[in-house]
């Protein structure tokens, strides 16, 4: 029998299985188990990582027990049991709920098995979806959605300053939820969306207030069938909402922009990089200009020269933040003066910084070709930039990103994994390659090969696993060979 979600209070006492932890001490799998905790759940979290690869994030799990077990002596908290380098059968069967992480397959054994079994699956988003009490703004994308999310939570942080920024961009929402509830003023909430957490709220009738695409580009392809189901994930965003809220897609993508006609919402804008067509509300350039256009009145808004972030990508992002906090009600001079001064996350064509002439740059976050493409655009002029790329396959081409790299790099470091024959096959004779194992031998291998007036650049165009915990654990260990180069140079 599953949980009666109506009420947070049927929580208490529940047997509640989170099935994925993560190592992320904000994301999904611990903010879900922290949660569920908290409000009295009975826990079973189950992992297929063992007891050693998770040892943080067990630990920081059992500080939060004892902290609610002292701070909470009228609620019974209960002590979580843990079943690490498996899946146990009996912890999807005989349970209340099964809340998903969202690295974890919707078509997994288990996951159906519990669906088989009359268990609800849920994910931290969509129990934040189902209690959130005010507008959700969700950004989701094959690229820029982190970038667009953190933008426009920024530009909204200027009129609310308690802003809530999670998702996909290693917060849970859930981390906020209590307090939110707390509030009586409405309190905005932006949340980056990966395909698989929008995959969690599909069929729930629960979409967000404005639903931003940023673009679609091949990804992803190791867990979906073909790309159509990929953008048929990605087209979820839309897919949940009700006909009063509001769709931003962008016009210059023409698989983005064949949704419009899908998709429930009567309040479709536009962005995009050049002048909107006739009839069509959104954002644009012209020129130098940012330009509004809504109900057919145009505005300049802002400048391009303005933009903090640098690239015609990030253009993009900036466009497709504004129009949504136009629409969520931020005035112009609060957007124009957050795009002045929001210079972008780390690890998205992040400089670190020069050490005898060689500019440092982290692109961690580059895990699709497209992101390596964008990447060398900005940085590269026709051979110098030694790239550091390459890991675990997606199931990707690198045929275009293999000519791009002839064009612009001398040297390519090509980390060891499933997707480093692909890597080097692709880049074929445009440029001389050599594999790594490690970053540190990366990072020797890159110096060993950049003169004066070269990038060195950490753009892998693949996932991190494997080698590394994360992206993020991949940028700061890049980040970290920096620091010891630049300690030893000084």
């Amino acid at each position: 029998m599953s949980i009666d979600l109506s009420s947070i209070k049927n929580f208490q006492d529940a047997t509640v299985t989170v099935m994925g932890l993560g190592r992320h001490k904000k994301g999904s799998g611990i903010g879900a188990a922290k949660w569920l905790m908290r409000h009295g759940a009975q826990l079973v979290i189950t992992d297929l990582k063992d007891e050693e690869e998770l040892r943080e994030s067990v630990e920081e799990i059992m500080k939060w027990y004892s902290e609610y077990k002292e701070s909470m002596p009228d609620r019974d908290i209960y002590q979580p049991v843990f079943v690490l380098g498996k899946h146990e059968v009996e912890n999807f069967t005989d349970v209340d709920l099964v809340v998903q992480n969202p690295g974890v397959a919707r078509e997994s054994e288990f996951v159906l098995l519990a669906r088989e079994n009359g268990v609800r699956v849920e994910s931290d988003i969509s129990l934040f979806f189902r209690y959130c009490p005010f507008p959700i703004y969700s950004v989701t994308g094959t690229r820029g959605k982190s970038t667009t999310t953190s933008l426009l939570g920024e530009m909204l942080k200027i009129k609310h300053p308690r802003t809530v920024i999670a998702g996909n961009i290693t917060r849970s929402p859930l981390e906020d939820l209590d307090w939110l509830l707390e509030e009586s003023e409405p309190v905005p909430i932006v949340l980056e969306l990966s395909s698989w957490l929008l995959e969690s709220i599909e069929g729930s009738g629960m979409g967000p207030q404005i639903g931003i695409l940023t673009n679609a580009f091949k990804d992803h392809l190791d867990r979906y069938p073909s790309f159509e189901a990929y953008i048929h994930a990605k087209e979820l965003i839309f897919q949940e909402q009700k006909p009063e809220q509001i769709a931003i897609l962008n016009a210059d993508q023409e698989i983005v922009a064949q949704m419009a006609s899908s998709i429930p919402s009567r309040h479709v804008y536009w962005f995009s990089h050049s002048q909107l067509q006739e009839g069509k509300d959104g954002v644009y350039c012209e020129g130098d200009n940012l330009v509004r256009r809504v109900g057919g009145v145009e505005t300049n808004f802002a400048h391009v020269h303005d933009l903090k972030l640098e690239g015609e990508h990030n253009i993009m992002n900036a466009l497709a933040a504004s129009i949504a906090a136009h629409l969520a009600g931020v005035p112009d001079d609060q957007i124009h003066s957050t795009l002045k001064i929001f210079a972008g996350l780390p690890g998205r064509q992040e400089i670190l910084g020069e050490i005898e002439g060689v500019m440092y740059v982290n692109d961690t976050t580059g895990t699709s070709p497209e992101g390596v493409m964008a990447a060398l655009k900005r940085f590269g002029k026709g051979g110098n930039i030694v790239l550091i790329g390459g890991g675990s396959s997606k199931g990707l081409s690198f045929v275009e990103l293999g000519k791009m790299i002839g064009e612009q790099c001398k040297f390519v470091v090509v980390f060891e994994g499933t997707a480093a024959d692909d890597f080097e096959r692709a880049i074929g004779e445009g440029a001389i390659t050599a594999r790594a194992g490690s970053m540190a031998e990366a990072v020797k291998l890159a110096r060993a090969n950049a003169k004066l007036g070269d990038v060195i650049l950490l753009s892998p165009g693949t996932s991190s696993f494997g080698m590394f915990k994360n992206e993020f654990d991949r940028g700061d260990q890049f980040v970290a060979e920096f620091e010891k180069i630049k300690a030893i140079v000084k």
